[in-house]
Parts: structure tokens; C-alpha cells; sequence
């Protein structure tokens, strides 16, 4: 089987890029709206879509007219539910010296098909040019690089203990328990009036013009739900790792630093939402200590590599540099893609 090319999508100077990215990349975008469907079903993407919908307009983020222009260009409906899907579970690690460079790994078990509809859309804001790694038509963003000021990634946390679902996971029913705690987390997260985190990472990479301004948004700005940011800079000292429960943040620096699906500083209990998640971070916090980057993609292995792996990258903001690679599982879907610092936008 051929490896695919992983896109590059110029959407600088639009105003909605990501319905530009579904609009070009029609077929990638119409894939993964029939595995969505495939997974959750017919009624249940409607249904998950029209409460998405309902929810992104209450909550009046700046985002919510280019979901809606997403919407208007691909086929059928789920371009509200897949944009405020927040499934994913991650490893995420920062080599400090001596330039940042984000380590990342992405995992969407939930969803096949995601490795092969990989791309890289180019957009702009107010701060400058950056990349949003991911997917047509996502409007908010999981992965980026913005060349000369950070990267950043997000992860996914911990669901919130309750007793029925501490007693499911006592008798095995790992799936079980997972759900009793998600189902116990959604009436907090519907009532919220914050931004989506994803929403908040493609904010911060428009508007922030440097690491400091972008942590101070990460870490400061009310989210609508739970989440875990690393970021890097472009001098060294400049990572961090962002926990950020519903009532409390907390913030990790220093070597080794590492990020899984697990709560590593806030001191909340919590259920991992991925599988390994300690062996992952310990891991990637063993790869990053090193202080070197590792030769291609060989460090991508088991426990890092797993079933539900879609991506992995390698990103240095000092450099502007980015390596990618797609991936469905465990099984390698993409030529790697490497980006130096993007050029002038086409006139």
C-alpha cells in the first residue's frame, strides 16, 4: 500500500480557513463524517450535532460562524459534534535545550480513519502565521506551530471519579466505568459558558505574538471543560505543561517534561480516558530528558505507539520547523511530511 502525501492546505487571508481545508479537501472531509457515523450512528450524530450546535451559540465563542461555515459545505450533518469532540487521548513531551521542541503524539481510538484525512492547513491572525495540524474542517485546534513564537498541544485529561464507575472498573468493566464518569461530567460542561479548549489553542495561536502572551492565555482563560496544554518556546526555559481542572490550574516546568491522560499536578483523582497512561508519560519524559531530538520518527514505539495512534510530530518554534507523520493504529499511513518556516502568502 502506497503511503499518502499529508496535504498542505494554504488558507492564510480566509476568513474561515477551516471551511476552506472541508471545501478542498472534500473527500478527506466527507470520510470523516461516515466514520463518525459509522461509530456513533445515524441518530446519534444528529442528535450530538443539533445539542452541539445549541451549545456553541449560548456560549458565544468568536469561532462559532466558521463551525457554521464548516457546516455549510460538507455533506449531511456532524460538523457541530465532530468541532466540540473532545475524545482523544495523547502524549505530549518538550526537549528544552537548546531550542523547545515539542514532542507529540495523538490518539483517537473512538474514530477511525483520521490518519488517512491528516493535514496541514496554513492560516494567519493578527500575530502571524502558524500551522494547524489536524483535520479539515476542524475550526479550533489540538496541535500547532506557530514559526518563531510556540507550539502547543493539547491532551486529553482525566474524567472525574464517581463511585458507580470506580465499582465498574473493580469488576473489569473498564468501558463501563469510563461512561458512568463521562455521563457524570456532561451536566457541568453543558452548563458552562467558557470557550471549547480547542477553541482557546487556535485563539492563542491568532492573537498570542510570543510564549508569555500564550501561556497567560492557556493557563488564565475559563475553558468549558477540563484540559491539559503543553507548550514551547523558542529559548530554553521557555516549556511548560498546564493542567487545568474546573476549579483549580497548575503548571510543570523543568526537565523531562511530559504530558499524558492522567492528572500529574493538580491532585484531583481522576480516571484516564487511553490506556497506559503513566507508561506513556513515563515514556516520553525519559525521551525528552535526553536534551536531543531522536533521528526521524524511530522513538514512536510501543507504549507511545498504540491502536488508537493518528499522529506524531516534531515541532521547533525557534526554527519554525515541523515533522509529521499519519498514522491509523499502529500501522504507518503517510510519507513524513517536513515544513520549514512557511513563505509570503500568494498574492
Amino acid at each position: 500500500m502506497a503511503l499518502r502525501r499529508i496535504p498542505v492546505v494554504d488558507a492564510r487571508g480566509a476568513g474561515h480557513p477551516s471551511a476552506v481545508a472541508a471545501a478542498e479537501r472534500a473527500a478527506e472531509t466527507a470520510a470523516i463524517l461516515r466514520h463518525a457515523r459509522h461509530h456513533y450512528g445515524a441518530p446519534g450524530v444528529a442528535i450530538g450535532d443539533a445539542l452541539s450546535r445549541r451549545w456553541l451559540a449560548r456560549n458565544a465563542s468568536p469561532l462559532a460562524q466558521e463551525v457554521a461555515a464548516v457546516a455549510a459545505v460538507v455533506p449531511g450533518r456532524g460538523a457541530h459534534l465532530l468541532n466540540l469532540s473532545f475524545e482523544w487521548g495523547c502524549t505530549s513531551g518538550v526537549l528544552d535545550a537548546p531550542n523547545p521542541t515539542l514532542l507529540r503524539v495523538l490518539d483517537w481510538g473512538s474514530l477511525a480513519g483520521l490518519g488517512d484525512a491528516l493535514c496541514v492547513i496554513r492560516q494567519a491572525g493578527p500575530a502571524g502565521d502558524w500551522l494547524n495540524i489536524g483535520w479539515p474542517g476542524l475550526a479550533g485546534a489540538i496541535t500547532a506551530l506557530a514559526p518563531g513564537r510556540f507550539a502547543i498541544a493539547i491532551n486529553q485529561p482525566p474524567l472525574p471519579l464517581t463511585r458507580l464507575g470506580a465499582s465498574a472498573r473493580r469488576r473489569g468493566w473498564r468501558t463501563t466505568g469510563l461512561l458512568a464518569d463521562w455521563v457524570a461530567s456532561r451536566p457541568a460542561t453543558w452548563r458552562s459558558r467558557a470557550l471549547p479548549p480547542a477553541h482557546l489553542l487556535r485563539i492563542a495561536c491568532d492573537t498570542a505574538p510570543d510564549y508569555a502572551a500564550a501561556l497567560a492565555l492557556l493557563r488564565d482563560t475559563p475553558v468549558a471543560a477540563a484540559v491539559t496544554f503543553t507548550i514551547a518556546g523558542t529559548r530554553p526555559g521557555e516549556a511548560a505543561v498546564v493542567e487545568r481542572a474546573r476549579d483549580r490550574a497548575a503548571l510543570r516546568h523543568g526537565p523531562g517534561l511530559a504530558a499524558a491522560n492522567h492528572w500529574a499536578s493538580v491532585g484531583l483523582p481522576g480516571a484516564a480516558r487511553w490506556r497506559e497512561s503513566e507508561s506513556r508519560m513515563a515514556r516520553m519524559a525519559e525521551l525528552v530528558s535526553h536534551g536531543v531530538v531522536p533521528d526521524g520518527f524511530a522513538w514512536l514505539a510501543p507504549p507511545l505507539l498504540n491502536h488508537g495512534t493518528r499522529l506524531a510530530a516534531v515541532m521547533c518554534p525557534a526554527q519554525g520547523r515541523l515533522e509529521l507523520v499519519a498514522h491509523e493504529g499502529e500501522e504507518r499511513v503517510s510519507e513524513v511530511l517536513r515544513l520549514p518556516p512557511p513563505g509570503p502568502m500568494a498574492r
